[in-house]
């Protein structure tokens, strides 16, 4: 009676590149911001201008302008929040509003 061999199976090594977008920023060109349901406020007058907020931002929606933040791209925006949780406690010049549609 012959023994089955079992298959091997490939590797990380031999496992073809997946999720690769060959057209890096392509998603800049679709309005994705507006199912959101919180809209983070920024606040200028509080903004100490650390920068954590455009580190931390997923949609790259923290708009730069002369070297300082400057406001943000409602447009890309989809309300996570992350900028406001990076926000030092002390400063919050971000605040998330419920988003009026």
């Amino acid at each position: 009676m012959a023994t089955k061999e079992k298959k091997r199976q490939p590797g990380w090594k031999e496992m073809p590149i997946g999720g690769v977008n060959p057209e890096a920023g392509s998603a800049m060109k679709y309005n994705s911001g507006t199912w959101r349901t919180f809209k983070p406020i920024w606040s200028e007058d509080k903004c100490i201008q650390c920068y954590m907020c455009w580190i931390h931002c997923p949609d790259s929606s923290i708009l730069i302008k002369d070297g300082k933040v400057a406001g943000i791209d409602y447009d890309h925006c989809k309300g996570c929040g992350l900028c406001m949780s990076v926000c030092p406690p002390k400063v919050q010049a971000i605040k998330m509003e419920k988003e009026e549609k």
